[in-house]
């Protein structure tokens, strides 16, 4: 089961996040996602709706930082992705730091070579 939370912020939308395998092929091993929306199941069903079908959210295990909730609030799009840490808890004082990339980059397929 994947680790993950929430956080109800104080204008009643919530952030969803979750350390998930990564769906890429080619991708990093674990990544860490986080999705604004409206409520808790409209999140999941933003992520559902971009081919990430076994998406659950089961306790409140992992909730997303200060720092994250920043970060989804300022992109565009609500929903942005980094390299999950090695002990699937962000946060974590050890991890080096990389910067939230938007789904697009996650979910786009190779372009073939001719």
């Amino acid at each position: 089961m994947a680790a993950g939370g929430f956080c109800k912020l104080p204008n009643g939308t919530v952030v969803v996040a979750l350390n998930l395998p990564s769906p890429a092929a080619d991708g990093p091993g674990a990544v860490r996602v986080l999705v604004h929306s409206a409520n808790r199941a409209r999140a999941l069903t933003r992520l559902r709706n971009l081919g990430l079908r076994a998406v659950y959210l089961r306790g409140n295990a992992a909730p997303p930082t200060p720092d994250e909730i920043t970060a989804v609030l300022h992109h565009p799009d609500g929903l942005i992705w980094r390299t999950a840490p090695d002990n699937g808890v962000a946060g974590s004082p050890d991890l080096v730091q990389e910067l939230w990339r938007p789904i697009r980059s996650l979910l786009r397929r190779p372009t073939a070579q001719t």
